[in-house]
């Protein structure tokens, strides 16, 4: 008999969000993490409405609009020309129940469906203890962890990797991770500024080839998220000794500011090999990683979250046929390459790049004026991110 039905390595977001629908299904489950506790350094802020359905279903979404908030507009700036093209969300209503987005650090999401874990008989979760390894036969997965009581030999029938783009699971299976690594690197602070002084909406993208930027509220006390980008030549250990130029190309409005936190990082096109191996499957960085230009990220990651617990705890509780893992990692797959990373890779294109100016960039810019003349267009531009979604193939 395994110690449990599910471990999965990984406590961000998705990890906790697949475990909580797995342990709310009744899977036993153990959520390992390697560090003491939820890392909050800066990373997705935006839930795109289209994932919120998964929340409500999860019983979460509620708490976590209390503790975030919604919001509907959008601002993107010409910064070469001033122009600012606008529009909200509004025309979703009635074509969703939540026809709106929500603003909430990714770790304050995280430390929600971990709270709703721990609360749920058969469900265990451990910080400050890393896997070491994991082997895997016909009838289960052996995982060695290191943790404050040393090495420990756990099992289960399944494991799903949801440690991050430098998963250990995916490495440890042997799976390539193709893709290319961006030759900039981002800059994401938390800053305290009044950015609304200089009439920007609550999501703004600033479209510059020199100082492109996204710049989002994330909470009602003033904080923003202010993300640019730099070389990924100059020294990453420096980035803070930059930070105050950048910040005089980027921080529009009156008043000072206060930087609440910082976090440099490269950015990637990768998607592994498979999204399954055996008795292992990854979901969310540990299966691809995109830039975060758009939001896409996590967007597809609690997607794969959506698709795989219900198709997991089928397997485990009711004997489904193990090969529907098989039609979750294909079609996840092809969802990030076929969707999540062209899409991500324009965004960012437009955004930090302007499109190189010229004809691309115009074409780029009357997609945006269109979206915000006409609500038919700007209906179906809004869509694509329900596009990022599919069913669980036991509900297929």
């Amino acid at each position: 008999m395994h110690d449990f039905d599910v471990i999965i390595v990984g406590g961000g977001p998705t990890g906790f969000v697949t475990a909580l629908g797995l342990a709310q299904a009744g899977v036993t489950v153990c959520v390992l993490e390697a560090e003491e506790a939820i890392i909050d350094s800066p990373r997705a802020a935006v839930y795109h409405w289209s994932v919120l359905d998964g929340l409500e279903r999860l019983g979460i979404r509620a708490e976590a609009e209390r503790i975030g908030f919604a919001k509907q507009d959008y601002l993107w700036l010409v910064r070469s020309t001033g122009e600012e093209i606008r529009y909200d969300l509004s025309v979703l209503e009635g074509h969703t129940a939540f026809p709106y987005n929500l603003h909430l650090g990714q770790d304050r999401l995280a430390a929600i469906a971990r709270d709703r874990l721990e609360a749920l008989p058969d469900a265990e979760v451990r910080f400050g203890t890393a896997m070491a390894t994991l082997a895997q036969d016909a009838g289960g997965v052996r995982v060695a962890v290191e943790g404050p009581e040393g090495v420990e030999y756990l099992s289960c029938a399944y494991l799903v990797g949801a440690d991050g783009a430098g998963s250990l699971v995916r490495k440890t299976l042997n799976l390539g991770f193709d893709g290319m690594t961006w030759p900039e690197r981002f800059v994401a602070t938390n800053v305290y500024h009044d950015f609304e002084s200089a009439g920007y909406g609550r999501t703004t993208m600033v479209i510059d080839d020199q100082w492109g930027a996204v710049i989002v509220k994330i909470d009602e006390n003033g904080l923003w998220r202010c993300t640019y980008m730099e070389d990924a030549a100059l020294p990453e250990r420096d980035y803070l000794q930059r930070l105050p130029d950048a910040y005089k190309h980027l921080l529009a409005g009156e008043g000072g500011h206060r930087l609440d936190r910082a976090a440099p990082y490269r950015m990637h096109q990768r998607a592994a090999e498979s999204f399954r191996k055996g008795r292992v499957v990854l979901v969310g960085d540990a299966a691809h990683v995109t830039n975060p230009t758009g939001g896409y990220g996590l967007t597809t990651g609690l997607f794969d979250a959506y698709a795989l617990w219900p198709t997991l705890a089928a397997v485990v509780l009711d004997g489904a046929n193990p090969a529907l893992l098989d039609i979750y990692a294909e079609e996840r797959r092809r969802i990030y390459l076929e969707r999540t990373s062209p899409r991500a890779i324009a965004n960012k294109q437009l955004v930090f790049h302007a499109c190189g100016g010229g004809a691309a960039l115009e074409n780029a810019l009357d997609g945006l004026r269109l979206m915000a003349r006409d609500a038919d267009a700007r209906r179906n531009g809004l869509w694509f991110v329900k596009t990022l979604e599919t069913p669980s193939p036991v509900e297929a």
